[in-house]
């Protein structure tokens, strides 16, 4: 049974004007890099009242207590990763990098840059061809499943959660040790005598 000439002539019309709909949304979809906006943002950076060594130590040290391994830790730099299994077959890595820098050279307070990767793997299976001899015909070869599976991966993103970085600042300054500054005790002006104390030392310094 055949439909109306007109039924099918809105039927194609409307698959058609789906057809345009979809390849317009797919033409204007923007770039990845086109939706980097560089604005100010505190996303993946902070500021702590500690020097560089200071604040890449407790950053070290909060990774270390979620169970991360550290691959690099120094003054300024600190990288670390960890894995996960959500699935059987699914296997993520997030890899943990944190830069520190003073805001003026050798004095605080430092800014700590933030960033992680995320990668995703899946579980492929591979197969093995072997080649089996049947009389006059020769051989074939034919798929033999074996062990072969492996990793491969499929996905890789930076994280770009702001609550998922703030977290990970609020451990940090839970583990930042910020020692004091050591104080010079001023000197005495010229042609006046030392202090007691300074005299009395001298004092038996010489006896």
């Amino acid at each position: 049974m055949s439909l109306p000439r007109s039924i099918r002539h809105a039927t194609l019309c409307g698959t058609a004007c789906a057809l345009l709909l979809l390849s317009a949304c797919s033409s204007t979809r923007p770039a990845a890099f086109q939706r980097e906006e560089f604005a100010a943002s505190n996303t993946y950076s902070r500021s702590f009242d500690g020097t560089e060594a200071q604040t890449c130590e407790a950053a070290r040290r909060a990774l270390l207590s979620q169970g991360y391994v550290v691959l690099i830790a120094n003054a300024d730099l600190v990288n670390a990763r960890k894995n996960f299994q959500p699935e059987h077959d699914t296997h993520v890595q997030i890899e943990f990098r944190v830069v520190c820098t003073a805001q003026r050279k050798g004095a605080r307070p430092t800014l700590a840059f933030v960033s992680a990767l995320q990668d995703r793997y899946a579980l492929k299976k591979g197969s093995n061809s072997a080649s089996v001899g049947v009389g006059a015909i020769g051989s074939l070869s034919l798929p033999f499943t074996s062990g072969d599976d492996s990793l491969v991966k499929v996905a890789s993103e930076t994280v770009s959660s702001a609550s998922f970085y703030d977290r990970f600042f609020k451990l940090v300054a839970s583990y930042l040790v910020v020692e004091p500054d050591p104080v010079t005790p001023p000197a005495a002006p010229l042609g006046l005598p030392p202090p007691p104390a300074a005299a009395a030392s001298a004092a038996s310094q010489a006896g």
